[in-house]
This record gives structure tokens, C-alpha cells and sequence, in this order.
């Protein structure tokens, strides 16, 4: 959802200077980026204070670090905080009755725009979910409102449409590197789901804003968001790639399980609870009581992350704890809760890595795989299987861990997990809650002008009609040959009833006498204006027609007429314009 039409204005010779030099995009990115670092670190703070006031914490502590927290709070501070946050949807609706989009959205439909105010929104919600202890990642609201801020400054200096793209991968990418200390990572992140793919135009922008987003987050957050690994002990060697290739099979169906169980998940409660304020309570209150078997369940999942402890922990506890998680994340994502499951699937992969480990040794205990390697390998395998971008879960591991070796073992897993996920199943998880609201996008790649593109805008509206009840030998008369090539018939109400070719009503053949309802063509397929330009072109496939009538969906009147060449054209002429801007030749 996209309501503003106010925003603040470059001053005119600014942006004058700003769309002629392309330095001047760094600086805007590098502006970006300390937005993003700002943003990372404001909100990690508003987390922690309500942990810290919610969950009776001491200051520093971290909530899923925890060994053990108050029953009562675990069970009462989940549901009501749900209760609270649905009313609040509740009363939102009234407000803001249309979805707000997220950056992979925005790039790929709407060329870069993005609400300010719905960004805010979805960050105090994504806020609020994680500090009353709901199982989500704060991924998903360091992006928003990062790469929302990015694109309400790209807006205010009028922007082309690929640079204003740019600006909100500029601003994912200032968040992600603030928030996993991967400046690499933040910037691949960016490329590979908000942008839609690498092009030398864009990595000096891209790059600065996510370096500085990294150094600004850190400067300003007193305790590392960075992921803890664990020392890496041994060697990687052959077989390692080969179990790594096994563990990346695995990690992409469980990968999809979680997916299709969130999605199920908020089926089912859509079903069964009416009143919606209820669902995110009554997820609430099922994180809670999993909570009061291990804190590790709550929230994103960061500390535990962060807690080395919980790689010494007896192997049926790590089972415990990977099977509560993931129930958690489910829950709290198809009750209604605010999140992503960046951080989720990183702790879910780092101690199945460990489990799988563990239960390979035991299968054959003459090879002893180090855990903490299969940790690193785990979590960024289940990571490309949910959030995608293979090259960045690649980079997050050599971040964390200064290992290449290890990185190569990543990025054996993580390809196998992204290929059978994309075969399997053909989404990541931000790309198939959008499917499950109606949107077909597969990716942020820059499919919105295609939308725009549409048959009303290319139609020609003169429309010549006849009656289809009239005799041929009167169409003769009244359309003698070389006058026109086609007409469009309609009947006795003006509705649209085929295509009535001059050549064929004076061909010699033709019975004069007939009406034009004898020799009508297409008088099922008809275009309607708010088709956009690629349905269009698909109709004109399958009919093999070189042109068709455009008519209202409602009372089938014609409104005008599209031919298929005319539309090759403009086609032709926009996938060129969009490369020619991918590629900054513009």
C-alpha cells in the first residue's frame, strides 16, 4: 500500500545535480547507509528495553539466552502483548485499509515506492512482536523501515525509476550489514532479493551504503549483533563436501516445511478464530507455554544464537530446542505476529547442523564430523532455502566464521538447497506470503512497468462498429475493398459479438444475401484495458490473430482496438529502456 503524495523536495538545483552525476548516488547511499546503521541500532535498543521491562531482565541480558524465565511472565506477556497487537491491526484497518508492502514488493511492482508511514508502522509492529516475545526476526523491520526511509529520499530528489530501485536496495543493505556485522552479506542481500541482480552500476552505491551501515549500527549498539559461531575445529576435506551437499538437501525440504506450515498455519486460525485480535493472543499463548521448556524460543532467537552455551548442551536438549523453535516460528508468523525468519532459521539451521552431526557420526562412527562446522553449514543452508540469496548466506558464514575453506563447504550447500527449493517448491518466504495474497512475483526483479503497461494505454479508441444482423451485400456497400481491414460487429445492445475482415466479405465465395454473423472472427476472445501488455501479448498467441477488440469487462461494449504488432513494439521498446537503465546506460 502506497498513500503518500506529500514528501519532502530536494531544492531544484540539487536534484538537478544529483540525476546528472553518478557520484552523486554514493553520497546518497552512504546517507542511506547511515540511516540504516541508525535504524539497526534504535531498534535493537527498543527490543531490549522491552525484554528488559516485560521479562524482569538485567540490563545486557538477552531473552533467549536465558536458562529459565518468570512462568508467569513467560505465559502472560506473549498472549496479551498478541491481544494487544491485534486490536491494534483492528483499528489500523480503519486507517489503512490496504496491505503495506515490503522492499522485494516495492522493486518489483511499484519502481522503488514505498510508504513512509506504513514503513514506521511495520517497524513498531515488527517491534512490538519481538519484545513481547514472539518467535520472529527483527530482519524483516530493520529492512523496512531502512529501505522505506531510503525510498522517501530517493522520491525527494526525483529519482529515475532504477535509481530509486537502487535506493531501497541501498537501504536493505545498510540494515542487514548493521544487523549480522557482514557488510559483504548486507550488500549480496541487496542484489540478490531486493534489486534483482549485480550490475557494475550499482556496486559502488550498494557497497558504501552497506559499509557504512555496518560501522554506524556498531558504533552505536554497546553489545556485537554478530553471529556467534563457536570455534571451528578441523579441517574441511572431500568428504565434508559431500556431506555438506547432503545436509543442503535436507536443510531445503525442512526449508519448505516451515514455509508451507507457516502458511497452513494462518489458514487454519483464519478459519477457525473469527475475531482476528485473537489469533496472534492464542499464538501468543502457545509460545509461551513452549517457552516454559526453554526460553530459547522466544523472540528472534538472537541470543541464543549469540549464546555459546547452547552448543555444550546435551544432544536431547538441542532436539528439544529445534523442535520447539520451529513450532514457535510457525505459530507466531501464522497467528499474525510481525517478523521474518532470518534470525529463526539461522539458530534452527546452526543446531540441526550440530544434530546432523551428531546423528551422522552415530550412523557411521568411523567418521567423526565436527559440529561446530555443521552448524555454520546448517544455518546457512536453511537460510538460502527460506530467505534465498545463496551468495549472501555464502558470505554471512565468511563473515562469521574467516574460514574460505569452510565458505566452499557453504556454498555447496547452500547451491544444493537453493536449486531443490526453487524446483520443489519456487518461492522464498517473503515471495510466497506475497503469492499466498494473490501476487505471482518469483523475485524484486522489475516487473511493475510491465503492469503499467497496460491495454488501455495502447489501445487505439476509434472504434469503427457495424451490426452484426446487417447483409453482407449492405457491408459491401458501405466498406468497398481498401477501406479498412477489419470491423468490429456488435449486436442489437452494442455488445461486443467478433471481427468482421473487409477482404472476406468481398471474397467470391461469400453468399451476399447472409448477415455478417456468417463470417465472424474471435467472437469469444475479446482484450479488456486492465490487462497488462504480457496478457495481452499471450491472447494474441493463442488466437493468431493480428488484432483483437478491447472491451469494458462489464457490459462488453468496445472500447477500442490493439494490434499485435503495435504492441511487439512497445514491448520491445520498454525491455529495452529497463536494460539500458539495469546497466546505467541511460
Amino acid at each position: 500500500m502506497i498513500t503518500e503524495t506529500r514528501y519532502i523536495e530536494a531544492p531544484r538545483r540539487l536534484r538537478a545535480f544529483v540525476r546528472a552525476h553518478e557520484t552523486s548516488l554514493v553520497l546518497l547511499a552512504a546517507l542511506v547507509g547511515v540511516v540504516g546503521g541508525l535504524v539497526v541500532a534504535a531498534m535493537s535498543a527498543a527490543v531490549n528495553v522491552l525484554h528488559t521491562t516485560l521479562f524482569n531482565l538485567s540490563s545486557g541480558d538477552r531473552l533467549s539466552s536465558q536458562l529459565s524465565v518468570d512462568p508467569v511472565r513467560a505465559l502472560l506477556v506473549p498472549t496479551a502483548g498478541g491481544l494487544l497487537l491485534g486490536i491494534a491491526f483492528l483499528l489500523l484497518l480503519r486507517f489503512r485499509p490496504g496491505r503495506e508492502i515490503d522492499p522485494i514488493e516495492a522493486n518489483a511492482l511499484h519502481g522503488g515506492r514505498m510508504s513512509f508511514r506504513g514503513s514506521v508502522i511495520v517497524a513498531l509492529q515488527t517491534i512490538w512482536s519481538s519484545g513481547v516475545g514472539a518467535s520472529v526476526g527483527l530482519e524483516a523491520g530493520y529492512t523496512q523501515l531502512s529501505s522505506g526511509l531510503a525510498a522517501s529520499l530517493g522520491r525527494g530528489f526525483h529519482l529515475r525509476r532504477a535509481d530509486q530501485r537502487l535506493m531501497v536496495g541501498c537501504g536493505t543493505a545498510a540494515a542487514i550489514a548493521g544487523a549480522f556485522s557482514a557488510p559483504l552479506a548486507g550488500a549480496f542481500y541487496a542484489f540478490e532479493l531486493v534489486i534483482g541482480g549485480y550490475t557494475p552500476a550499482s556496486l559502488t552505491p550498494v557497497g558504501v551504503a552497506s559499509v557504512v551501515g555496518y560501522f554506524v549500527a556498531h558504533a552505536l549498539t554497546p553489545l556485537s549483533l554478530a553471529i556467534a559461531t563457536g570455534p571451528v575445529v578441523g579441517i574441511v576435506v572431500g568428504r565434508d563436501l559431500a556431506a555438506a551437499a547432503l545436509l543442503g538437501v535436507l536443510a531445503a525440504l525442512f526449508g519448505i516445511a516451515i514455509m508451507r506450515g507457516a502458511g497452513l498455519c494462518e489458514a487454519l486460525l483464519s478459519r477457525i478464530i473469527r475475531w482476528p485480535p485473537l489469533r496472534p493472543a492464542l499464538g501468543g499463548l502457545v509460545v509461551g507455554i513452549l517457552a516454559l521448556q526453554t526460553p530459547q524460543v522466544l523472540s528472534s532467537g538472537h541470543g541464543a544464537l549469540h549464546f555459546n552455551g547452547i552448543v555444550t548442551m546435551p544432544l536431547a536438549f538441542i532436539g528439544m530446542v529445534f523442535v520447539l523453535k520451529t513450532t514457535a516460528s510457525i505459530v507466531s508468523l501464522g497467528s499474525g505476529f510481525r517478523g521474518g525468519l532470518f534470525f529463526a532459521t539461522l539458530f534452527l539451521g546452526g543446531i540441526g547442523g550440530r544434530l546432523f552431526a551428531e546423528a551422522f557420526g552415530g550412523i557411521w562412527p568411523g567418521l567423526r564430523l565436527e559440529s561446530n562446522i555443521y552448524a555454520v553449514i546448517g544455518m546457512s543452508a536453511l537460510s538460502a532455502s527460506v530467505i534465498g540469496g545463496p551468495l549472501t548466506m555464502s558470505f554471512i558464514a565468511l563473515e562469521s566464521t574467516g574460514d574460505l575453506w569452510l565458505t566452499t563447504a557453504v556454498l555447496v550447500a547452500v547451491i544444493i538447497s537453493s536449486q531443490i527449493t526453487r524446483e520443489l517448491f519456487g518461492y522464498s518466504f517473503a515471495t510466497w506470503r506475497l503469492h499466498l495474497r494473490g501476487e505471482t512475483i518469483r523475485s524484486a526483479a522489475d516487473v511493475g512497468w510491465i503492469r503499467d503497461l497496460t491495454v488501455r494505454r495502447l489501445m487505439r479508441p476509434d472504434v469503427l462498429t457495424v451490426n452484426a444482423a446487417t447483409s453482407i451485400a449492405e457491408f459491401r456497400q458501405k466498406f468497398p475493398p481498401g477501406s479498412k481491414t477489419q470491423v468490429v460487429a456488435v449486436d442489437d445492445a452494442g455488445h461486443y459479438a467478433g471481427m468482421v475482415f473487409v477482404s472476406d466479405a468481398h471474397g467470391p465465395d461469400i453468399d451476399a444475401k447472409k448477415s455478417l454473423n456468417s463470417i465472424l472472427h474471435y467472437p469469444r476472445v475479446v482484450l479488456h484495458p486492465g490487462m497488462n501488455i504480457r496478457e495481452a501479448i499471450a491472447a494474441f498467441d493463442v488466437t493468431e490473430a493480428e488484432s483483437l477488440t478491447v472491451v469494458e469487462a462489464g457490459d462488453q461494449r468496445p472500447i477500442g482496438i490493439l494490434t499485435e504488432a503495435h504492441a511487439m513494439r512497445r514491448y520491445a521498446e520498454e525491455s529495452e529502456r529497463r536494460r539500458r537503465e539495469v546497466i546505467g546506460d541511460v
